[in-house]
């Protein structure tokens, strides 16, 4: 049982009471949204400043925070646009909603390059790693730089020169572009005086100079500086009066209109060439890019002069991961983590004999991948195995489980695969998935129109004497081997006959479209979920109101859906303890006096992506845990099929407890708290004490229990 009433946690730092706003009905007015998910950013930013974490790791988290930037702007940032653009006064986008977001996003980026410049660099100096400019380089360097040009560069490059015939190009979202004003006149006589130049994506953004030009360090040119070096080259007879490098943001949430297309697959191929080149959202140049060439730029895209972002350094840092990947320097790394394989798993014995014993539990990435594959890997060899049925969201590029998917159809198994086509940035990917299963015999279905299939499930159906036997893999996360060594993630097979029919039924529900039936165990989205926590959570709430001890734990992503935070906010009016584990948005605030003071929020930002959704209610001594798919999240809830399901065994529900749910309450190392105002401060240890990290008390855990494993 999950005996803490709450977190014990060391004090947070007094701030200013800030009186929280109500609403009409005197309701604590929710936080924003889109400040939250910046909030987040700036937390997980926290991790590149961290001294104490090894310097590639730095720069990685700060590439990490530059990839989510693009794409909040991608996402979230065209209804701010609009309504600055639109003078909107009211509503939920409004021209203070957009300023007030504005000035967060760039205090986050100047915060970006100012570690960037003033700390990373000069560590990675320390460390032998250089990224040198033009005019820091050696006359060999230089030398080796312009052969480079010459040779990989220069014939990919076509400026082209404004004027009536030819007119601003269009610029392709997140590109590398130059802008460039020249001074004389072109061939035939015209002062045109500005010229674009795209730059190559097949070209490498960072390139490693040869260790006969670098010496004994190892020295990196950015690809904008080699362009920029050379820039004057591009335009003979003219002179380069200024320039900047520049790059376009667009809004790339890609919509199809799911009741107007016959073959959704086909529509969003044709949707994914036009991603590249919605409406611009934002536009970074250089520092010393000229008020003349970024007021051309703003104007081009249609921006407002808040939308333009001067960064000092690439202006892409997300592609400075290519330089890490090319060092060979693990003492500046995090220490290797080798996941161990599942340890509830006996690779000795068959996997479905072991189920027929009991459940098996899985945590990622403490626990690797391997399980997941062992079992599919057994469905896919054993003779007595029928059918898979197995839906994918996001598989990632390793070939691990198509390739068995592949082969059990070449033995002739039935296999049928839900692919959810609308993943966000993973479209393409996942139609090449689509039509390579489909041109080997596999059955696939793409879901219910107007709805993302969110669920992870595989379910094997098997013959076992005059039966069919099924056995299942539920998840919180996906089936991509890559981000379940990143994620943490619970996943969970079982042979339960309740959780496997629940399963069956849904697959059918989802090719056939037919009525689901009443489902045992699960709770799914868009039908029951939503529906079933708010009805506990006021149940809690019921208990408490009469007295009874009453516990609410949950952890999350992300937690917007309003609906469940007013009824977790009635809940804790009543005197139900709930603590939030949500590591990014979330809109309710926590611990307003006389309206929120039950409700604690906690985000946890560690070395993995806290990715696992798990869920604890308590009244008096009855416990329910249920692990989920889905974040509380309104889309989650009526525009997704999601899972929700039950942890009914005992000892496997107290190790999901202790280990999601009581060592992210305790830490005091990587742990954020909400405070009344809606920010968050760093949750510290007490004392002297070096303070309790979960993440790393996992890996310690696991790694321990492996050890005497195999010592055994």
């Amino acid at each position: 049982m999950l005996a803490m009433k709450s977190a014990s946690l060391s004090p947070t730092p007094k701030k200013t009471v800030v009186k929280h706003p109500v609403d009409s009905s005197g309701n604590p007015v929710l936080l924003d949204r889109d400040h939250s998910l910046v909030a987040f950013n700036a937390r997980v930013f926290s991790w590149a400043e961290r001294e104490d974490v090894p310097v590639l790791e730095r720069l990685r988290y700060l590439c990490i925070v530059s990839s989510n930037l693009d794409e909040f702007f991608e996402v979230r940032a065209d209804p701010h646009i609009s309504a600055l653009k639109s003078n909107e006064r009211k509503g939920a986008y409004t021209v203070e909603s957009f300023e007030r977001l504005s000035a967060s996003l760039h205090s986050l980026v100047d915060r970006q390059y100012a570690l960037y410049n003033e700390a990373l660099i000069p560590a990675l100096d320390e460390c032998g790693i250089k990224i040198v400019s033009h005019g820091n380089r050696t006359a060999a360097q230089r030398q080796w730089v312009k052969q480079y040009f010459q040779r990989e560069v220069r014939p990919l490059l076509i400026p082209v020169g404004l004027d009536p015939s030819h007119p601003f190009p269009l610029v392709a979202n997140k590109s590398l572009n130059f802008i460039v004003r020249l001074s004389g006149n072109d061939a035939f006589g015209r002062a045109n005086e500005i010229a674009i130049v795209k730059v190559p994506r097949v070209v490498p953004r960072v390139i490693r100079l040869p260790d006969k030009v670098a010496g004994s360090k190892a020295v990196f040119v950015a690809l904008t500086s080699v362009i920029r070096s050379h820039l004057a080259e591009l335009f003979p007879g003219r002179t380069v009066e200024q320039f900047s490098q520049f790059r376009v943001t667009r809004h790339s949430d890609l919509a199809v209109d799911e009741d107007d297309v016959r073959n959704l697959r086909t529509a969003l191929r044709q949707g994914l060439v036009h991603r590249n080149f919605g409406q611009a959202v934002r536009l970074e140049v250089s520092a010393g890019c000229s008020e003349y060439l970024s007021d051309f730029l703003l104007k081009q895209f249609d921006l407002p002069s808040q939308a333009l972002y001067r960064v000092h350094g690439p202006v892409n840092l997300v592609r400075l991961t290519q330089m890490i990947d090319m060092l060979d320097r693990p003492e500046l790394c995090f220490p290797t983590y080798q996941a161990c394989f599942p340890l509830q798993m006996d690779q000795n014995r068959g996997v479905f004999e072991q189920l027929k014993h009991g459940d098996i539990i899985f945590h990622q990435p403490f626990e690797s991948f391997d399980g997941v594959l062992a079992f599919l890997r057994a469905a896919v060899n054993d003779p007595h195995v029928l059918a898979i049925k197995q839906t994918i969201y996001r598989m990632g590029s390793d070939p691990s489980m198509l390739d068995l998917l592949r082969e059990a159809v070449r033995r002739g198994k039935e296999v049928t695969v839900v692919v959810e086509l609308k993943a966000r940035f993973d479209e393409e990917a996942n139609i090449n998935v689509a039509e390579i299963l489909e041109s080997i015999g596999a059955q696939v279905v793409y879901g219910v129109v107007g709805l993302k299939t969110h669920a992870k499930m595989l379910l094997i159906t098997r013959r076992e004497g005059k039966l069919l036997k099924r056995y299942g893999h539920l998840s919180t996360g996906n089936y991509n081997p890559r981000t379940a060594r990143l994620y943490t993630d619970i996943g969970h097979l079982t042979a339960d006959t309740a959780l496997t029919t629940d399963m069956e039924n849904v697959f059918v529900h989802l090719a056939s479209q037919s009525k689901l039936p009443r489902l045992q165990k699960v709770w799914m989205a868009p039908f029951y979920l939503h529906s079933h926590l708010v009805k506990k959570i006021d149940s809690l709430g019921l208990s408490a109101s009469k007295g009874q001890s009453a516990r609410i734990v949950a952890k999350m992503n992300s937690l917007t859906d309003e609906v469940l935070i007013q009824s977790l906010i009635r809940a804790g009016q009543k005197g139900v303890v709930i603590d939030l584990i949500v590591r990014g948005a979330c809109m309710l605030p926590a611990q307003v006096p006389g309206l929120t003071d039950n409700i604690r929020v906690r985000s946890v930002i560690g070395r993995f992506l806290e990715h696992s959704r798990v869920f604890y209610f308590r009244h008096g001594n009855v416990e329910d845990l249920y692990l989920s798919s889905a974040d509380w999240m309104n889309r989650n809830m009526v525009r997704r099929v999601e899972f929700a399901w039950p942890v009914t065994d005992p000892v496997q529900r107290q190790r999901i407890v202790d280990e999601c749910l009581v060592a992210y309450l305790h830490d005091s190392v990587d742990a954020w708290e909400m405070g009344p105002d809606g920010d968050y401060t760093q949750v510290k240890p007490r004392g002297s004490s070096p303070g309790h990290g979960a993440q790393n008390a996992l890996m310690g855990r696991y790694g321990q229990e492996q050890f005497h494993k195999n010592k055994g």
